[in-house]
């Protein structure tokens, strides 16, 4: 009986670059009425482009996510990027066939220019002297890059929750640039209830003294306010079914300790995610992505801006989760009926998952084969 020996494959590594544009005296508006530059972009792609440089696929990274969204940065890197299960090499965005980009978000910490990024005329970091901006700024700042990297018609855009607000606003402002889109898990205007618990977290934030308002990169920074704004929003991003199974009631001890040092395997969960964050992530960069998340609504003002007949001959995968009660189905079912009103190509799905709204980025086969399915038939249209 012969052994068949496993061949150790060696790790994707990408390089994260950086893209400046929006040089003084030059600028780029915002909708908040103020010209911002410079504005640098932290970037990474995977696969190659083609020739004729229809290939490329953007996607769009949710609230506290980066550009590392596969692959690993060096080859003693711990972690893969943070959808690593869904993009590579085989994977259903095949880095062998895709050119995958994937930049940090205007006004994040990890890379592009954000609240903790250094202003010009100070040599300080810009604190809350960084103006407010939108979803639609975000994008705006990314089509900078595309066009940066040659590419004039996007062979899809994907994105989950803030990413997934993203790609309609790509959808809505650049018609001409989509080939293709999947709206995952996400909606088109933040709910009071994604409101409310946005505003929470802020406050949590804004009320540690150590916040400062705004002006803590020279001391400790607001840790506490910072995790217990993380801890709200893990609890928003489960589901009563996934709480219930991972921690029910459990104790993390042999007895109840009759003090308020937490005594349950959920409340320890909560801590240890919100340690995690505050070693990676920017107190202000969460008030800015959640403000701007708030304000993204495409329809105020009674219309939907997404019944455009430029979009019309684009093909739509929306998919949603049963137990994402952030983001729920009847959110993404508002959205495939104002698509519908186009004459738009869109595929539905509601994903049955227990994950709440993280479903999307976990595991899940029939996700896999949503997207794999999806992609290559626009692959097949568009490029060959």
């Amino acid at each position: 009986m012969s052994m068949t020996t496993r061949i150790e494959q060696p790790p994707l590594l990408v390089e994260r670059r950086f893209f400046t544009f929006a040089t003084p005296p030059g600028g780029m508006m915002l909708d908040c009425g103020v010209s911002l530059g410079p504005i640098t972009l932290a970037f990474e792609t995977l696969g190659e482009l083609n020739a004729d440089r229809s290939n490329a696929i953007l996607i769009l990274h949710a609230f506290s996510g980066d550009s590392h969204v596969a692959g690993r940065l060096s080859e003693d890197d711990e972690r893969p990027g943070w959808w690593d299960n869904m993009v590579g090499p085989g994977k259903p965005v095949d880095t062998n066939r895709y050119f995958v980009i994937c930049s940090n978000i205007l006004g994040g910490c990890s890379g592009s220019t954000g609240p903790s990024s250094i202003k010009p005329k100070t040599g300080k970091p810009y604190g809350l002297s960084f103006p407010m901006v939108t979803i639609k700024d975000m994008v705006r700042a990314q089509k900078h890059l595309i066009d940066h990297l040659g590419i004039t018609k996007l062979l899809s855009l994907i994105g989950g929750s803030v990413g997934g607000m993203q790609v309609l606003r790509w959808c809505v402002d650049y018609p001409e640039v989509v080939g293709s889109a999947i709206p995952l898990a996400t909606t088109s205007r933040h709910s009071a209830q994604a409101i409310a618990f946005n505003e929470v977290a802020r406050q949590a934030i804004m009320a540690d003294p150590a916040w400062n308002n705004g002006d803590y990169y020279d001391g400790p920074g607001p840790a506490h306010g910072l995790a217990v704004a993380r801890m709200v929003g893990h609890v928003t991003y489960l589901s009563d079914e996934a709480m219930r199974d991972k921690f029910g009631r459990r104790l993390h001890r042999d007895t109840l300790s009759f003090d308020f040092t937490g005594d349950f395997e959920v409340e320890s969960y909560l801590h240890h995610q919100g340690q995690k964050f505050i070693n990676r992530f920017d107190a202000n960069s969460l008030l800015y992505i959640t403000k701007a998340a708030d304000y993204f609504d495409l329809e105020r003002g009674g219309g939907n801006l997404l019944i455009n007949e430029a979009l019309a001959g684009v093909p739509f995968l929306v998919v949603s989760f049963t137990s994402d009660w952030l983001y729920p189905t009847y959110q993404s079912r508002d959205i495939v009926s104002a698509l519908k009103k186009n004459g738009s190509d869109v595929s539905f799905c509601e994903i049955e998952a227990q994950w709440g709204h993280d479903a999307f980025l976990l595991p899940n086969k029939r996700l896999d084969g949503l997207i794999s399915g999806f992609l290559d038939r626009v692959y097949h249209e568009h490029c060959l």
